[in-house]
């Protein structure tokens, strides 16, 4: 048996998640369930709660809802991200979030051409 705590080990698929976060370039984004496809694993559910949960140490900012609307609590961190990175936005519009852009889906998803052979 281990003298490794359970709770001191990150989970494999939060591994897994974690790594595909890390690839995205700067300036692009893939969505929940985009992670989740590229894995062939688990849901975008699973791929936010493992970046609510573990997703601090990496690009957090890269990882985004699907209609490109900023994480509430943490847009003002991530669009200094965004735009320090170039990622494209469209014009903010207003939301419950008061007047805050969005992500420019169709410009800045990335779905892993430049994926590196492993």
């Amino acid at each position: 048996m281990s003298e490794e705590s359970p709770a001191d080990e990150l989970p494999e698929y939060a591994e897994r998640v974690l790594e595909v976060a890390e690839l995205i370039p700067p300036g692009r984004v893939m969505t929940y369930g985009d992670i989740a496809e590229w894995l062939e694993e688990g849901g975008p559910r699973q791929v936010g709660r493992v970046m609510a949960l573990y997703g601090g140490a990496v690009p957090w900012w890269r990882v985004v809802r699907y209609d490109g609307a900023l994480l509430p609590g943490h847009e003002l961190r991530a669009l200094d991200h965004y735009r320090a990175e170039g990622t494209p936005l469209r014009d903010a519009t207003r939301s419950s979030q008061g007047h805050m852009p969005r992500l420019d889906m169709k410009r800045a998803r990335w779905d892993g051409e430049e994926r590196a052979e492993q």
